[in-house]
């Protein structure tokens, strides 16, 4: 069966749709030999290649997608490459022959914890498009006094850069004092999301770590900086997520 040609290349992780649809009308893509054109299909015996490096076989990237779980340390940015030459979560992932590596979301510099990273980039969009509801569960830990009513009001929502955010739960975890620690969960993970819900009670976040995407947690075994491949069981839980039922 034939598939347009962006299609293939975002699941094989070289960019977005319309990434790619530029990348075709720059020239940088053939297939079998010739530049290709944008809403061209392919089918799995065709040849694709993306400057130059030649693209796996499509049933091998659709049966041997792989997910990574990741244990991101502060000050890590999430980009492939930074001009400022900061440390990227890129650098210490294993090295593929065919495609790439995507991540699934992002978190901020000064974030730590749980990240995703697949060969499959149409499931890395899935498993990230608000339609999808996933949970993301995240240890906060927070200066200043806690009130019921901080909890409600971030419960129930709160206006924030025109969007309505909430929590859709928090639970105090451990501490005393001004340094307490909660486990919050939302739902899309907008920019800054769990900062800014906490800054708009008037407290400061001092450190934050996702510690579970949907089903997966981070297991204590992964040290920071670390890494460990998903087994098929796990990443089958990821891809139930996003298939629809019959």
């Amino acid at each position: 069966m034939s598939e347009k040609l962006q299609k293939v290349l975002a699941r094989a992780g070289f960019g977005s749709r319309r990434e790619i649809e530029g990348w075709i009308a720059s020239g940088r893509v053939k297939v079998n030999g010739k530049l290709a054109i944008i809403g061209e299909r392919v089918e799995d015996t065709d040849k694709v290649v993306v400057d130059g490096k030649k693209l796996a076989p499509q049933k091998r990237i659709r049966e041997e997608r792989r997910v990574l779980i990741y244990n991101k340390p502060e000050d890590e940015i999430c980009t492939r490459n930074d001009p400022e030459g900061r440390p990227t979560v890129f650098a210490k992932l294993p090295p593929i022959k065919h495609g790439r590596w995507v991540s699934v979301g992002r978190l901020d510099i000064n974030s730590s914890g749980l990240l995703l990273f697949t060969t499959d980039g149409e499931l890395a969009n899935k498993l990230t498009h608000p339609s999808s509801e996933i949970e993301r569960e995240y240890a906060v830990r927070v200066m200043g006094e806690v009130t019921p009513e901080m909890v409600q009001r971030m419960h129930e929502g709160v206006l924030i850069d025109d969007h309505l955010c909430r929590f859709t739960d928090i639970q105090f975890y451990a501490g005393e004092g001004i340094n307490q620690w909660y486990h919050v969960v939302v739902m899309e993970g907008k920019n800054r999301e769990v900062r800014k819900l906490w800054e708009s009670q008037g407290l400061k976040v001092s450190r934050l770590k996702r510690v579970r995407f949907g089903p997966i947690f981070i297991p204590s075994r992964v040290a920071r900086g670390q890494y460990r491949e998903l087994s098929k069981t796990d990443v089958d839980k990821l891809v139930r997520l996003v298939t629809p039922e019959d």
